[in-house]
């Protein structure tokens, strides 16, 4: 079989429709080079845009596990605070209850009418803890980072 091979045309033989269909495909090719250069200008700032967000998370995350780190040894400072209170209140309580009673033998062996203070009742205070309570805490603060 004989195969037809046509000559190049170089745009400059004189053929319109040539010339016409060249600067068509050049102007798309172009035209598509420009596009894809935006492309990856655009991935490109997306790309910048996303690491620094990834930046800026990473430092307020950062500085709210030092927020959490901070109250938290505040708040134990002030709960063994409070617990050394709790202590100390039970302990004048029973000096009180001893004191009291001192005076009560007092009272009933010599007659003279002695004014014994009132112990407080605990329970009237609704604010006052009886016992010390524990907080529920995550085992770390790590555990909220990626």
């Amino acid at each position: 079989m004989a195969s037809i091979q046509r000559p190049a045309s170089s745009g400059s033989d004189g053929d319109p429709r040539s010339a016409t269909f060249d600067e068509r495909k050049r102007k798309r090719m172009l035209s598509n080079r420009e596009s894809a250069r935006r492309s990856r200008m655009k991935k490109q700032k997306q790309v910048e845009d996303l690491t620094g967000e990834v930046s800026r998370l990473q430092i307020a995350n950062s500085q709210l596990v030092q927020s959490i780190n901070a109250k938290e040894q505040a708040y134990m400072a002030i709960e063994s605070g409070n617990n050394v209170l709790r202590a100390q209140a039970l302990e004048l309580t029973d000096r009180l209850r001893s004191l009291n009673s001192v005076l009560q033998i007092i009272e009933e062996v010599s007659g003279f009418d002695v004014d014994i203070p009132e112990i407080p009742d605990p329970m009237m205070n609704p604010l006052q803890f009886h016992r010390p309570i524990h907080p529920i805490m995550a085992s770390s603060a790590d555990m909220f980072l990626l």
